[in-house]
């Protein structure tokens, strides 16, 4: 079966990685006829694969599945008073087949792939490239397919299944059925697992731990589908422990020091990333992640926007559930590691602040976010600003600290130089707890979360009451449940891209959303658990094309 869209072949010509320890990208223009049928060639298009993922998952405006379909319109983030994409939160007449947002990740997904699709094919037509290497790069190409036709059928459902190049304009398409799309990704992954290295020779490329995660996760959503077997849960978890107990990697000590920028990305907690760096020629959009989770502090008293705070989009704000009951702030260091509440003053000078005149100096407390109410006679004798919880807004929230990137070049510059961690060992801990309770194992289950829940907690004075805050954020398995497990994964993975799927997978979308969602609450509907076909997909297919119910 094939997809109709145009398909641009857009292998980006990458510079080989032999000459460094790292994916190094080079992109360069179109690449077409026999180059990729040398070795040279095949390997930058291979590359070029990689290239695709940034355009794929957090590229900037309406180009990115992170940016705009998978944190808002959940229960962990509502919107900011960013305008632009406000409709994927609201869940109203704007989010359509028409919206572009839609299009252009449906579009971007199926371009990506088809990159895919041709250096698959083109593999045997390679002199000199040895059957070691062609499988091994193949693993990596298949690898990310496989991820792509993951994200499709989770956001669309059937939708058309290209396995092979396509070099001409066509327009037949027919949507295939969630199980033939699920046997190709898991295909896929088999064949990843089987070629891929444990550790891999450039620092970047995918590895064997990496695609069984992935498998994981694709068992995960299978459970709950029209595909399901009574075998997908002992699966995701036997592949999951897999990567637990196999593999050297192992929780940071402390959260917080997972999402250091620089070396620190580079850590034994994380199992694969997508790559970005400071060169502007070869980061291509980069990592745009900073933008979307900031507050727009750059117009309150005694701030100014700056490389060090950031570009504030302020697209995505908490919602109250996250800042108020998710986290046990008494022993749970996640809120305060994740959360950014106070600005340093940039802009000095001479302001009227809760009612007087305050003189702010460079670097003296200029905003915080408090977490209480404060009385007008405290305020009184406050020199910043104070925002309580009833005054935060759209504009004024705690701001999500993981992407932040002081170290972008320019105050206004888009493209980051952040990895984007895309597996970390605290997600397999919890897809295998998942796997577990759902397999009908509950005292396994809580044995893996409280690995996860054991290194959140905050530290104490003394080693003995470290431990005893360690000890008190176990759980018991009768505490268990999927709310629990999504809790937890909201916790852990908070931002990261993970949240409407995690969601839809586990059939709690419209009941979470509604409890604790109040925008989107008001407009979300069942059919809204999958994304609409975009128009432009069913009007240029010839024949009848069916669009999903409800849209």
């Amino acid at each position: 079966m094939k997809n109709s869209l145009i398909k641009i072949l857009l292998i980006a010509c990458l510079v080989c990685p032999a000459c460094n320890k790292m994916l190094d990208e080079d992109i360069r223009s179109q690449v077409v006829g026999d180059y990729l049928n040398t070795p040279t060639g095949w390997q930058s298009g291979v590359n070029g694969v990689y290239a695709t993922l940034k355009s794929v998952f957090c590229a900037i405006e309406d180009n990115g599945i992170i940016p705009q379909i998978t944190v808002f319109g959940t229960d962990t983030y509502t919107n900011g008073f960013d305008g632009g994409f406000k409709m994927m939160n609201f869940y109203n007449s704007d989010l359509n087949p028409r919206t572009n947002v839609i299009y252009s990740n449906w579009r971007n997904l199926y371009v990506a792939i088809n990159a895919c699709n041709t250096v698959i094919d083109k593999a045997d037509l390679v002199p000199g490239l040895s059957d070691d290497v062609k499988n091994t790069r193949l693993g990596e190409v298949r690898f990310i397919r496989a991820e792509y036709y993951y994200l499709l059928v989770e956001l669309w459902g059937p939708v058309p299944l290209s396995l092979k190049e396509t070099t001409t304009i066509e327009t037949e398409a027919t949507r295939a059925p969630v199980k033939d799309i699920f046997a190709a990704i898991i295909e896929d992954l088999n064949f990843a697992i089987q070629h891929l290295p444990a550790v891999a020779a450039n620092y970047g490329r995918v590895t064997k731990p990496a695609a069984e995660q992935l498998l994981a996760n694709v068992y995960l959503a299978k459970a709950t589908s029209e595909a399901k077997e009574a075998d997908d849960y002992s699966k995701a978890a036997d592949l999951a422990i897999d990567v637990i107990n196999n593999y050297g990697f192992k929780l940071l000590d402390d959260f917080g020091k997972v999402f250091e920028q620089g070396s620190g990305e580079k850590n034994p907690e994380v199992i694969w990333a997508i790559q970005n760096n400071k060169d502007i020629i070869s980061n291509g959009p980069g990592n745009t992640m900073h933008l979307y989770f900031l507050m727009k502090y750059d117009d309150l008293p005694g701030m100014q926007r700056d490389i060090a705070n950031g570009r504030p989009y302020a697209r995505f704000k908490p919602t109250d559930f996250v800042l108020n009951d998710l986290f046990d702030r008494q022993l749970d260091s996640r809120y305060r590691e994740s959360f950014k509440r106070v600005f340093y003053c940039n802009k000095p000078g001479t302001y009227t602040i809760n009612g007087h005149s305050v003189n702010l100096k460079a670097g003296d407390t200029a905003v915080y976010l408090a977490d209480r109410e404060y009385t007008p006679e405290e305020l009184s004798h406050i020199d910043y600003n104070v925002w309580p919880p009833s005054k935060q807004n759209e504009r004024v929230f705690p701001t999500l600290t993981k992407f932040l990137d002081p170290q972008r070049v320019g105050v206004n510059d888009q493209p980051g130089s952040r990895d984007l961690l895309f597996f970390r060992l605290s997600e397999t801990y919890l897809t295998a707890a998942e796997a577990l309770l759902m397999s009908g194992r509950p005292d396994e289950a809580a044995d893996y979360i409280n690995v996860v829940r054991r290194r959140a907690a905050n530290p104490g004075a003394t080693p003995e009451e470290t431990e005893a805050n360690r000890t008190a954020m176990e759980v018991s398995p009768a505490q268990l449940d999927i709310d629990f497990i999504l809790d937890e994964r909201a916790r852990e993975l908070l931002g990261e891209g993970v949240r409407w799927i995690d969601l839809v997978r586990t059939g709690k979308l419209i009941e979470r959303v509604k409890k604790y969602n109040p925008v989107s609450a008001a407009n979300i509907q069942p059919f809204h658990v999958l994304r609409p076909i975009p128009q432009i997909q069913i009007d240029r297919t010839s024949g009848t094309f069916e669009q999903n119910p409800g849209y």
